[in-house]
């Protein structure tokens, strides 16, 4: 033979098509988010939310957004009548076993009307007539036995009224309040501020979290 036989191949790399910069930090990150997925509403989360839960008992149309171990969470902890008074709790249950917790109109004609006129007559003084009671003032007479209308407290979810609870402050306070408040307790509670001590290193997580929970709602 002339020359040695050189093997000469007919592909020169078969290789697959090495993943991109993009596609290795997904795959190293497995709990990434894929498009048109949402984070779960539950502080430091990183899973994807599946299910949704409202945030309170006046804002059912509302929701937050958890994974599914962060809504069993929810779910074990909910508590219609968190933040109610006793008289708020009796006016309810009441408002429940009559309507069945269903708005209700006022059963009375037009203002304008002769029906108006009559009932304005007859029962629109306030006098008690023989035999009538009129205890939900119903047909707007008025009077000592009338339920008075008490005052709806702010309309908050679960996870803002536990954060406040949290700063020790009420449904009430606002993003000052809430900011000084923070302020104070973590230089409170600071292990830097008490000598080197870590027996309020717990209540110091708990303050940081309430906070990112009230900045995430945008109440700070």
């Amino acid at each position: 033979m002339a020359g040695a036989f050189q093997y000469k191949p007919r592909f020169v790399d078969i290789r697959v098509r090495p993943p991109s910069v993009e596609e290795d930090r997904t795959a190293e990150d497995v709990n990434a988010l894929k498009p048109g997925e949402r984070a779960c509403d539950n502080p430091g989360c990183r899973l994807a939310a599946t299910a949704r839960a409202p945030k309170a008992r006046d804002m059912l149309n509302e929701h937050y957004w958890f994974c599914q171990p962060h809504a069993a969470e929810y779910n074990r902890n909910w508590n219609f009548f968190a933040g109610l008074s006793d008289a708020e709790i009796r006016r309810r249950q009441t408002d429940e076993l009559m309507t069945g917790g269903r708005p209700t109109w006022d059963m009375k004609a037009g203002r304008m009307s002769r029906e108006a006129a009559a009932f304005a007559a007859k029962f629109g003084s306030g006098k008690a007539q023989p035999g009538y009671r009129d205890p939900f003032n119903m047909f707007g007479g008025g009077g000592h036995s009338a339920r008075k209308p008490e005052a709806e407290s702010r309309n908050l979810g679960k996870i803002e009224r536990n954060a406040l609870a949290d700063l020790d402050l009420d449904v009430n306070a606002d993003g000052p309040a809430i900011r000084t408040r923070y302020t104070e307790l973590v230089r409170r509670l600071h292990p830097d501020a008490n000598n080197g001590d870590r027996s309020g290193e717990n209540r110091l997580q708990r303050v940081i979290r309430a906070y990112q929970s009230l900045r995430k709602a945008g109440m700070v």
